[in-house]
């Protein structure tokens, strides 16, 4: 009488060719959310930028520190930082890391 199912030896080749694709695919994983990473900080520098703008534009003065559009409500606390962790700045009128 045969059973039906895997054997071990079929269950082990399956698990071999899973991780073996794991394997090949996880640099290109990285890689592609290291991308992710760097362009959601651009985008976010540029929500700085627009809400510079904004502050000028609202207020007439020119401003100075990212702080102060967090306190006029320009800016939410978590829009300072990008998801790396650098510090957004702002020189010159425009914002940086």
């Amino acid at each position: 009488m045969k059973s039906k199912g895997f054997t071990m030896l079929e269950m082990l080749i399956v698990l071999s060719i899973v991780a073996l694709l794991f394997t090949i695919t996880l640099p290109n994983i990285q890689k592609r959310m290291n991308s992710v990473r760097e362009k959601g900080c651009s985008a976010l520098i540029e929500v700085v930028n627009t809400s510079i703008l904004q502050y000028e534009l609202d207020t007439g003065e020119v401003v100075d520190s990212i702080d102060t559009l967090v306190e006029e409500g320009y800016l939410k606390e978590s829009q300072t930082k990008c998801m790396d962790g650098t510090e957004i700045t702002i020189s010159d009128g425009q914002a940086e890391r």
